[in-house]
């Protein structure tokens, strides 16, 4: 008896099925890997009165000073904001003490605690999602943010396809911001690397800015004891020791 070959929609509703059942189970390994670290001893080399990372914060807040009124204006008052797996709400309350409008910023969050701290310790007109950035639709904001995030994303496919969805969410004219590692941790087999080349790849914007910032952290705790100045100048005459960029790129009109 001859044996039918299966139908083009049999096959591409198969492969619909792999995709989706690789994506969850990617989901689910970052959604493991966050729950396992949060709150674990390893959160103590990131405890927020660490010299280091005092120093980590302002050089990445010194980088936004500087890109934002370059790209979405001096202004933040009337700016729609997007921020993708926000975590515990620190770039949006940051934003907040530079001038923003709590009723125009939203987050989203795959864990449920880091969504709750947000929302305790933020403006109470903030928004605040729970879940992945494709079953929102969130759409027309000036400014659509993503830190740490594409880099604990292991799957080139899911990357492409989040960077697909915060173009979506761009009004024409709107801004893209990454913030981001330059290099794999070789201690650390659930990051990997976000490369310029990639970002360039995954938005077709006119205008982008790039800057690479911070020390990488196993050279920052070596200087702990250092004055602070030590490390600035480090910084500053070493660039290939900055482990950190920030990337911004244009939708255009």
């Amino acid at each position: 008896m001859r044996q039918r070959k299966p139908s083009c929609r049999w096959l591409r509703d198969h492969d619909n099925m792999s995709t989706h059942t690789d994506k969850q189970a990617e989901l689910d390994r970052i959604k493991d890997v966050y729950k396992q670290w949060h709150g674990g001893a390893a959160l103590s080399r990131y405890a927020w009165h660490r010299q280091e990372i005092q120093q980590q914060v302002a050089a990445r807040n010194r980088a936004f000073a500087a890109l934002l009124p370059a790209t979405v204006g001096s202004d933040l008052s009337g700016l729609r904001v997007l921020d993708v797996g926000c975590g515990t709400g620190g770039f949006l309350r940051q934003l907040i003490d530079w001038g923003a409008d709590p009723g125009k910023l939203t987050g989203t969050e795959l864990q449920q605690d880091r969504l709750d701290y947000a929302r305790h310790f933020t403006a109470a007109d903030a928004s605040w999602r729970l879940g992945t950035l494709d079953a929102m639709r969130l759409r027309d904001f000036d400014l659509v943010s993503a830190q740490t995030v594409f880099s604990s994303i292991l799957d080139p496919l899911l990357r492409r396809e989040l960077a697909s969805q915060m173009w979506r969410s761009l009004r024409p004219g709107g801004w893209c911001l990454v913030f981001d590692f330059r290099y794999d941790n070789p201690r650390n087999k659930h990051v990997r690397k976000v490369t310029r080349a990639e970002l360039d790849g995954y938005w077709p914007g006119e205008r982008s800015r790039y800057r690479t910032l911070m020390l990488a952290p196993p050279v920052h705790r070596l200087l702990a004891g250092a004055p602070w100045l030590a490390a600035d100048i480090l910084s500053a005459i070493a660039p290939p020791l900055r482990s950190h960029f920030v990337y911004m790129v244009q939708k255009g009109g």
